[in-house]
């Protein structure tokens, strides 16, 4: 398969420094490498270059660093579009606001191919806030609602040329939902596994569900991984830490699920800090996890014919 690395450095939706340097510290644990290993061919695009930020107010004072994001949001939306035109686009982060441009971009490219996009939000938090109901003004919490189509954008972000079905959007690993965003994600119908439905229902079950959807509909999956899914003792190197996540064995079987199914057709890294690892080694975790996704097999399992290829 045909793989993109592109570098999206961003960190002004966060509340701390230092997720702009999460590109580097992925291809520095050898994401590149290890995906030639598995017989990828691999491009790396480098790195997006932020739009000219326009001024931009708001009503909620609270929000931080607006301009900024949305034309961050403009450029990676334009990236993730041309790189996924005839391969699988990896992004690093950066926070988790380059999604809003990456899920915005892919979803106009699996909308051109007349195919549905499904997305698949591994993360402690659903990132459902809007601009008007983010209390933190932190803006790595709002872009799902806005790749989903959710009201209070139009005129702050750019204007989003397709958005997803929230029924078509499963939020994975949730431990850290606001009052705001559980009434938003309950009212747009996505699917919603926190921590407790997996410890009652394992982790398998409800994966296996959303992927037989995907493929039902022959749909194209965006994957999203934010470290904070994962439990912040086997991946210390983020800000925004919430105990309780996935465990390794669970976030390998979620991949190696993943890989299985062959519908995954891009992919994010997202809030990895190196600032806050230990010797890379959240870094290389992240970086085995992709390696999972992408075809690393401890024994061979029969798979699907690929299908997830933009």
């Amino acid at each position: 398969m045909r793989c993109r690395i592109v570098g999206a450095p961003v960190q002004d939706g966060a509340g701390r420094m230092g997720c702009e340097m999460g590109p580097s510290a992925l291809r520095t644990a050898g994401l590149v490498s290890v995906l030639a290993g598995l017989g990828h061919e691999v491009e790396d695009w480098g790195a997006v270059e932020k739009a000219v930020a326009r001024p931009v107010a708001h009503g909620n004072l609270a929000l931080k660093a607006l301009p900024e994001i949305s034309a961050w949001t403009a450029a990676i939306a334009e990236t993730a579009y041309a790189a996924s035109r005839d391969a699988m686009p990896i992004f690093l982060g950066g926070d988790h606001s380059i999604s809003a441009g990456t899920v915005s971009g892919v979803a106009r490219r699996a909308a051109k191919r007349g195919r549905p996009l499904f997305v698949l939000w591994l993360d402690a938090h659903p990132d459902f806030h809007t601009l008007d109901t983010t209390t933190s003004g932190n803006l790595h919490g709002v872009p799902l609602a806005y790749a989903s189509g959710q009201a209070g954008f139009k005129g702050y972000f750019p204007d989003l040329p397709q958005a997803v079905d929230p029924a078509r959007i499963c939020a994975m690993g949730l431990r850290s939902v606001d009052p705001a965003e559980r009434q938003a994600l309950a009212e747009a119908g996505v699917t919603v596994h926190d921590m407790r439905a997996i410890d009652e229902h394992g982790i398998a079950p409800l994966l296996r569900a959303f992927l037989a959807r995907v493929e039902q509909e022959d749909g194209l999956l965006h994957v999203s991984l934010d470290v904070d899914f994962l439990d912040p003792s086997i991946a210390p190197a983020v800000g925004t830490t919430v105990p309780g996540g996935a465990t390794f064995r669970e976030a390998h079987l979620v991949m190696e699920m993943l890989s299985d199914s062959c519908l995954v057709s891009s992919l994010d890294l997202v809030e990895l800090n190196p600032f806050l690892d230990e010797r890379g080694r959240t870094a290389t975790l992240m970086v085995d996890l992709t390696a999972s996704l992408m075809g690393r097999r401890i024994m061979d399992r029969p798979t699907r014919s690929h299908s997830g290829s933009l």
